[in-house]
């Protein structure tokens, strides 16, 4: 299974591929698309769009990861900025017939470090222990994305091993504003 992991921005979208082959991870790929700043919003997608259309034909992957929205109820605009570039990478899924999935960071935390709480580097050093790595990867957005295609190929092994567990998760519940 060869899965490419999407940590999506409009200044920097971090990706990393991963190839599971027997018990092994191995990294395929990792970068950054960065968009012109000082372009409008359009042209910014635009290039973002065409940037991950290129990372998708030259790996091949046969599932994108896309890390799910979150923010603050407090930055809305953040919020729809982000909904722009995650609507863009799941467009350009769809364009090259690749199925598209999205985890939480809290889950991605879960899966790899064991607590939805663990911090940044420590999810930095295990996306390094399980790809063999020399050092943990830069920036930060590489190794989110690869730490999304490494938890997502674990979440995906478990349910295809257990698909009534999958059938049994209760429903995903959503916090409203108080």
């Amino acid at each position: 299974m060869r899965v490419l992991g999407i940590d999506p921005g409009l200044r920097s979208t971090g990706y990393g591929t991963v190839e599971q082959i027997g018990g092994r991870p191995r990294l395929i790929e990792a970068g950054v698309v960065a968009p012109n700043p000082g372009g409008t919003l359009e042209t910014r997608l635009r290039e973002l769009h065409e940037g991950i259309m290129g990372v998708v034909a030259s790996t091949q992957p046969d599932w994108i990861v896309i890390e799910e929205i979150y923010t603050s109820y407090k930055n809305p605009y953040t919020a729809i900025l982000m909904g722009h570039a995650r609507g863009v990478l799941c467009l350009a899924g769809a364009q090259a017939s690749v199925p598209v999935r999205t985890l939480a960071h809290s889950l991605v935390k879960r899966v790899l470090v064991g607590s939805g709480s663990a911090r940044k580097e420590q999810v930095g050093h295990m996306v390094t222990d399980l790809l063999g790595l020399r050092c943990v990867p830069a920036p930060s957005d590489v190794s989110d994305a690869l730490a999304l295609a490494l938890a997502f190929i674990n979440v995906r092994e478990h349910e295809e091993r257990y698909p009534f567990a999958v059938a049994l998760r209760p429903p995903r519940r959503v916090r409203r504003p108080a």
